[in-house]
């Protein structure tokens, strides 16, 4: 490789004294979007970009098969409404999934469809919630990736707009109480209320009368907590019991309260504390049985669930019915209760086993196993429902890494499961081998990692994609991926490590990964990538490890603690500057996941690893792609701004540092063709790093 002609870029002589160390931050100008050098910069980054990625023997190919594999499509488990169900679906055809609804008498119709709402492909839909009685439908849209959602109300026969718009609703859930009358929700204050910099924060939970103006809602909840509060609310489906969950930013913790709406005005209800200052997750569901189901991981960090009588809400009337297992993390549950069953309604329970689900079937009235549900694989098992009035069936998907997402059916009755839906596209899919394997990080923990190859495995070391996340107790689990299967079928291998900080493990797994533990996450990380090497997989100069967001941060602390053991690095919408990150985006909401700057300790857990305060001179770093997005409102671009400048400017390699942008997309949801687009680029930067074109 030829070294290529970097941007000029300025380097500020500007240090900061915080907590007695000097931090040097020469490229803080381009933290500012506006600034005609940062815009200079940009476009100069564009074209250098663009002239790099015109030597990409294999983007075309790779461009083709991802949006082949693409074309399967998708299909969700239905959410059902009496006999009415609503879905998602996409077809080979669609830039974005469609919201349907298919009618009592099996009439099949579109309520929603992004791409009619904007053609350009920039309005994505972030979430939507029937009525109780699915007449009427609240849904969400943003635009250009910004994840600003605004909420508006259709009949659902008509679909005509009945309510709405409401703005400020970021990450609301929608609440309806029966006969939808209203429904209550999560909204922002007004920005002419806040201090400046604080209009993403300040929610409260507020109650709608539909058709109403929103500036007459009237506001529940919030009022004097902290501001970085996220809630949720939901209305049991008698619309007795309203429960209300507050969460400090991403802690794994939460506040929880409850009202008797059969007692109350619904706009003024009085709320009783079930779970206040306690270091646990907990959500309530009353059950159409009349007790109050609590999931929680409170003294049992792999997740139990627990019952107790509503009203009886302390934590000491609580009792087992699914007890913590020592195998297994518990991440979903559903009630069978319908009349077919007599006196045998059972509940289903839905569990990872080091990342790999099962369901499992129990009496409801003890919590005793039966049975487990027939599952096609060793997969992903997500969205395990039933009807909300009850009945013998369950609805669930199912996918793994060479299986796209399918829906199942499970009738309680003689405890059968058959395929429900599957993805409407037919693809010819090729044939990989997928395996578990153990690693050993620093510090002696068991790690384990997918490794997903061609059916007959190389006999060579070969080019090598590692990715990871680890943190905010987000696991990686078995699923279908285009990019992923494009690659493997071009010849190459593809890891997925499941590091501390994920929840793989249950929490205490997320809690090893974060605050004063992150370096454990990179070391699991390290641990997996030496591994492969040992292994004969692959070896330096053939492997690329890709990580977005907090797997962004991952790849950039990989890359600065340890550049020789990578040929390149795919870092998308990533955290890299670690003491300036909660100034930016959502970054304040983050700050019990990975520490505070304000706080000395902190700080130094801070400085000991974010990636931007590495970068050291005359260095041979690997090749990197930094791949940011324009209306990226959770994690700012100014991150791979910051960090290209400084290892262009360090760098002693010839390998390329480059910037990838895109406009009017986001943090998440996103045009089918952009993401074709997207794994092109990346699949092709990886190749051409480790020569996968001549690999056999």
């Amino acid at each position: 490789m030829t070294r290529p002609e970097y941007p000029d870029a300025e380097r500020l002589d500007l240090v900061e004294q915080l907590h007695g160390h000097d931090v040097a931050d020469p490229y803080r100008w381009l933290e500012d979007p506006d600034d005609p050098r940062t815009q200079a910069w940009s476009l100069a980054q564009d074209a250098l970009f663009g002239g790099v990625r015109d030597t990409w023997s294999t983007r075309t190919s790779f461009r083709d098969r991802v949006q082949e594999l693409l074309a399967t499509g998708l299909i969700t488990v239905p959410v059902w409404r009496g006999d009415r169900q609503f879905l998602m679906r996409r077809t080979a055809h669609d830039e974005h999934a469609l919201l349907l609804t298919v009618d009592p008498d099996g009439t099949e119709r579109v309520l929603i469809d992004p791409t009619v709402l904007d053609p350009s492909g920039g309005t994505t839909l972030d979430s939507w919630q029937p009525s109780k009685e699915g007449h009427l439908l609240a849904y969400q849209v943003s635009e250009g990736g910004t994840e600003e959602s605004v909420v508006r109300v259709i009949d659902v026969v008509s679909g005509e707009v009945v309510d709405g718009p409401i703005d400020r609703a970021r990450y609301s859930p929608i609440a309806w109480v029966p006969g939808a009358e209203g429904f209550y929700y999560v909204r922002r204050l007004a920005p002419d209320l806040l201090p400046e910099g604080e209009e993403q924060f300040h929610r409260r939970v507020w109650w709608h009368l539909l058709g109403s103006d929103p500036t007459d809602d009237v506001e529940i909840f919030g009022a004097g907590l902290d501001p970085m509060n996220y809630y949720s609310v939901s209305v049991s489906m008698d619309g007795r019991w309203l429960s209300i969950s507050a969460a400090s930013g991403t802690a794994p913790r939460n506040d929880l309260w409850v009202a008797d709406l059969a007692e109350a005005d619904r706009a003024r209800p009085t709320l009783v504390e079930v779970q206040r200052d306690v270091d646990a997750q907990t959500s309530l569901h009353v059950g159409r049985d009349g007790r109050a189901y609590l999931s929680t991981d409170r003294d049992a960090p792999r997740g139990r669930l627990m019952v107790t009588t509503p009203g009886a809400w302390n934590y000491d009337r609580w009792t087992d019915l699914l007890s913590e297992r020592d195998d297994a993390v518990l991440e979903g549950w559903a009630v069978l209760d319908g009349p077919e069953l007599g006196d045998d309604p059972v509940l289903l329970a839905a569990w990872t086993t080091h990342a790999v689900g099962e369901i499992s079937v129990h009496d409801l009235a003890t919590g005793r196993r039966l049975d487990s549900v027939a599952l096609p694989g060793l997969g992903t098992v997500s969205g395990l429902s039933e009807r909300p009035e009850g009945g013998h069936e369950a609805w669930f998907s199912y996918t793994d890494h060479a299986t796209p997402n399918s829906v199942f059916r499970y009738d309680a009755r003689d405890r059968s499961t058959a395929s429900w839906a599957t993805p409407p596209g037919v693809v010819d899919l090729p044939t990989i081998s997928a395996e578990q394997v153990t690693c050993t990080s620093a510090d002696g923990t068991t790690v384990r990692m997918f490794v997903l190859s061609p059916a007959q495995r190389p006999t060579s070391p070969g080019p090598t994609i590692l990715s990871g996340y680890g943190g905010f107790g987000v696991p990686l689990t078995p699923g279908f991926s285009a990019t992923v299967l494009a690659w493997i079928e071009a010849g190459g291998t593809y890891a997925v490590a499941n590091l501390r900080g994920g929840s793989e493990e249950g929490e205490d797994w997320h809690r090893a990964g974060m605050r004063g533990a992150k370096q454990n996450v990179f070391d699991d990380f390290t641990a997996t990538a030496e591994w492969l090497i040992e292994q004969g997989w692959t070896t330096p100069d053939q492997l690329v490890i890709s990580g977005g967001s907090n797997g962004g941060l991952l790849v950039g602390a990989a890359l600065t603690q340890r550049p020789d053991l990578f040929a390149g690095v795919i870092c998308s919408a990533p955290l890299l500057d670690m003491l300036r990150y909660e100034h930016f985006g959502l970054g304040a909401t983050w700050s019990d996941e990975y520490g505070t700057v304000a706080d000395p300790e902190e700080f130094g857990w801070l400085l000991a690893y974010s990636p931007y305060h590495h970068v050291v001179d005359t260095t041979v770093y690997p090749a990197v792609l930094f791949t940011v997005f324009d209306g990226d409102t959770r994690v700012d671009p100014l991150h791979a701004r910051k960090m290209a400048a400084a290892l262009q400017h360090a760098t002693a390699g010839d390998a390329p540092i480059l910037v990838r942008r895109e406009a009017n997309v986001g943090h998440g949801n996103r045009a089918v063709s952009r993401s074709v687009e997207l794994s092109a680029d990346t699949l092709a930067f990886a190749a051409g790093i480790t020569d996968l074109e001549s690999a056999p």
